[in-house]
């Protein structure tokens, strides 16, 4: 299952300013004045990526060898570990919350969207499934956005068209930009739904996904849920085993960060949005390649809260080999780490509330900071022949992996009566993932490098489904 480039047919520069966000979205003056308010859209937000990460990792390389020459380095280290590690545990022992609000005052009006290029092999499932919810059949719609695909996805579009109501289908021209962000922005003005939900042409739902989800959004100030991911070819190989550990992970941690007043995340896939929250703060950002992630803050930064749902779960394929599995990490890793780069400004400013900055600012450390400062920090444990300065970090960022991977799955798992041989498996599984998620550490160092020395073109990168 190769990795596919979906590029862009203009180019574009670090340097160069980004279009509006609000070009091609048509929202009232007042929601337009709100945007340019939160200063989320503005053009320079954008602008010298390149030149801050080179300069965040100018200043976290020296740091740290300055660490490893200076008397009391291991006490700073130890010291943030203590910080980090107060932290983890009022995450860990944080009761999630539960979802259970039902739909009151009438059944909402949802859209779910996909963007879709060349996905003959899926499209017609993924139709079938969206076009048969248990939903009221005149409250929601569904739209699909055929990127000017060149394989038989047209074709299969225009059938299905005809088969179901209340699909519409949408054709890009070849020239239209902004990979996905780009076609769920020009599909907005033409959908009707109070909600909006966007899946990824291979995902997998139940029936009843709008019913559990849609009244969650009855508390005003959530602005986003997030569907539980999982794989769908989990048994394929270590790869995706490992994935299907690794969504575990997340879903733990979803759960347990919203709980303390954290940050939720979007994942892309099986993510719905108030379509008041998504105007604003400008639409999806064409100017990133993790249109998810960006949302994600940017919704923060606007004050809207962002929950989590564990059942039902929205299934998608797991790349199968390394090189897609590091095409795809490499993008997200990226994504992620450039809304640090963006919003820097508004984070520090605490425009989220304490609870959450400090969450952000903990997770940037230990997902983004550390792996950076792990590369000179081997060196100088070579070169002055002694353990690396930040193995207490390590150390806490590998038990905080086996737990929570461990009670992810075991959250899965729930329904289910419990033996012995259940709760070794689930250790067995835990044991794998941890060794599979060693890959994260190498992408995230290698990407955040990369970021600093080489400007790279935007482009939409996909997986080619198999179905």
């Amino acid at each position: 299952m190769p990795a596919n480039s979906w590029p862009e047919n203009d180019s574009y520069n670090e340097l160069d300013p980004l279009n509006s966000l609000l070009s091609d979205i048509s929202i009232a003056e007042d929601l337009q004045a709100e945007v340019e308010m939160n200063d989320l859209s503005l053009p320079s937000r954008f602008q010298s990526r390149r030149c801050k990460a080179a300069l965040v990792l100018t200043l976290v390389w020296s740091g740290t060898v300055a660490l490893n020459l200076i008397s009391w380095g291991s006490l700073f280290v130890l010291g943030l570990t203590t910080i980090l590690s107060l932290h983890a545990l009022v995450t860990v022992f944080t009761k999630p919350r539960e979802n259970t609000s039902q739909i009151q005052g009438g059944f909402p009006q949802v859209s779910l969207m996909v963007a879709a290029k060349n996905e003959e092999a899926v499209i017609s499932n993924i139709t079938y499934n969206l076009c048969n919810l248990d939903y009221p059949s005149g409250k929601y719609e569904v739209w699909i956005v055929d990127d000017n695909s060149s394989d038989r996805t047209p074709q299969l579009l225009a059938t299905l068209a005809e088969q179901y109501a209340n699909l519409k289908v949408f054709r890009r021209s070849p020239d239209a930009g902004g990979g996905k962000s780009g076609a769920l922005n020009q599909i907005l003005p033409l959908t009707k739904g109070e909600i909006l939900a966007v899946f990824d042409a291979d995902a997998q739902v139940r029936s009843d996904i709008l019913q559990q989800v849609i009244p969650i959004f009855g508390r005003e100030k959530v602005g986003a849920v997030q569907v539980r991911k999982a794989i769908a070819n989990v048994n394929t190989n270590f790869w995706t085993r490992g994935q299907m550990a690794e969504m575990a992970l997340d879903a733990y941690m979803q759960q347990q960060r919203a709980a303390i007043g954290g940050i939720g995340e979007l994942r892309g896939n099986g993510q719905f949005v108030r379509r008041q929250a998504l105007l604003s703060c400008g639409g999806w950002n064409e100017g990133t390649i993790t249109d998810d992630l960006d949302l994600t803050l940017r919704l923060h930064l606007s004050r809207w809260d962002i929950n989590f749902i564990l059942f039902p779960a929205v299934f998608e394929e797991g790349v199968t080999q390394l090189i897609s599995l590091w095409h795809q990490r490499s993008r997200w890793a990226e994504g992620g780490y450039q809304r640090y780069l963006d919003y820097w400004d508004l984070i520090l400013r605490n425009r989220m509330g304490v609870r959450k900055t400090w969450d952000l600012l903990m997770f940037a450390i230990t997902m983004y900071i550390f792996p950076m400062a792990a590369v000179p920090d081997l060196i100088m444990a070579i070169i002055k022949h002694r353990l690396p300065l930040f193995i207490p970090i390590s150390s806490l960022t590998v038990i905080m992996s086996l737990n929570g991977m461990f009670h992810g799955l075991r959250r899965i798992y729930q329904d289910k009566s419990f033996r012995a041989s259940d709760y070794l498996r689930i250790l067995l599984q835990t044991l794998q993932g941890t060794l599979y998620m060693l890959h994260w550490f190498v992408v995230v160092s290698a990407t955040t490098v990369r970021m600093s020395v080489r400007p790279k073109s935007l482009k939409w990168v996909k997986t080619i489904h198999q179905g």
